[in-house]
């Protein structure tokens, strides 16, 4: 009788793990010479710029021909330049002003849009229009609007305060800024809020009908509470927006009356590019960049916060 001896067993992986762990193991190099190009571009076309930007902010450069380095000349400069702390103090308070504004706005009509009306498909495509125009296009009709039209109607029906352009009065021409940025982005906001309500469930407000809720109950207990990640993005992406504002202010005053509704992307773009202060203003957009990014991740870690709490 003769006997087989088995081969002895091997320890080692299958070879089909072999092959899956091979796989597994080309699978990320592919990922990262895929990302290469785009990485590529966007060094060299955006970290690039920004890096010499930075670098030049500490320099007397008019943009072009010789220049020196001047340290922190610029930066010391900008808190002591009145039209550069205006023009912070009015880009502040337009993006704080728009910001709430177009949340409110934007959430009440995705609230309408989201319930039972008629035409709500035809609306959807209607409010939306705005946003896809240019803001210069849509200023400049803004701007006939609060120069010509509004001024003739107000005589007409014998107001006296409004039969002047708003445009030319210092304490009002931000209103009309307002009012044009508002009108032209709030279909972005109102397109996330619409996605949100359309996560809450509607078992939500049926139950809550039958606990006795009215409309307002609902709002603060169901709707708003369910879509509060919408909201955190809407009032950062609100702001950060608003805080750059300059077609805007461009198309409707170009910062006048006088220098009353100059934005700061306005300031840096009249006196780096057209007044010779490239370098000065260089440094400004570093400071303003700053600002924003501050402003963001404050406003995003104090909404999460609420969140949590929440």
């Amino acid at each position: 009788m003769t006997t087989t001896t088995r081969p002895p067993r091997t320890t080692g992986p299958a070879p089909q793990q072999v092959r899956k762990k091979g796989i597994a193991s080309r699978t990320p190099r592919a990922f990262y010479w895929m990302v290469l190009p785009a990485f590529a571009l966007f060094f060299l076309l955006h970290t690039v710029p920004v890096l010499q930007g930075v670098f030049y902010s500490f320099t007397d450069s008019p943009g072009y021909g010789p220049w020196n380095f001047v340290g922190l000349s610029n930066y010391k400069a900008l808190f002591t330049d009145s039209r550069v702390l205006h023009a912070y103090l009015f880009t502040f308070q337009f993006a704080i002003v728009a910001t709430i504004l177009v949340n409110i706005i934007a959430l009440g009509v995705a609230m309408a849009l989201n319930s039972r009306i008629k035409f709500k498909t035809t609306l959807r495509g209607v409010y939306f229009i705005p946003y896809v125009l240019s803001i210069l296009v849509i200023g400049y009709v803004f701007q006939y609007l609060f120069t010509f039209s509004i001024p003739a109607i107000a005589q007409a029906v014998g107001n006296a305060k409004f039969s002047t352009s708003i445009l030319s009065d210092e304490g009002l021409a931000w209103v009309a800024i307002v009012i044009l940025a508002v009108w032209q982005s709030a279909a972005f906001n109102i397109v996330l809020y619409l996605a949100g309500l359309q996560t809450v469930p509607a078992e939500l407000y049926e139950a809550g009908s039958l606990d006795g809720a009215g409309s307002w109950k609902k709002f603060t207990n169901i709707t708003f509470p369910m879509i509060w990640g919408f909201f955190v993005i809407n009032m950062v992406l609100s702001l950060k927006g608003f805080l750059q504002v300059f077609d805007h202010v461009v198309a409707m005053t170009n910062g006048g009356p006088g220098t009353a509704t100059e934005s700061v992307g306005l300031v840096i773009y009249k006196g780096g590019f057209q007044g010779g202060e490239f370098g000065y203003q260089l440094a400004n957009a570093v400071v303003f960049m700053i600002v924003i990014i501050v402003f963001a991740l404050v406003q995003f870690r104090v909404l999460q916060r609420e969140d949590v709490t929440a």
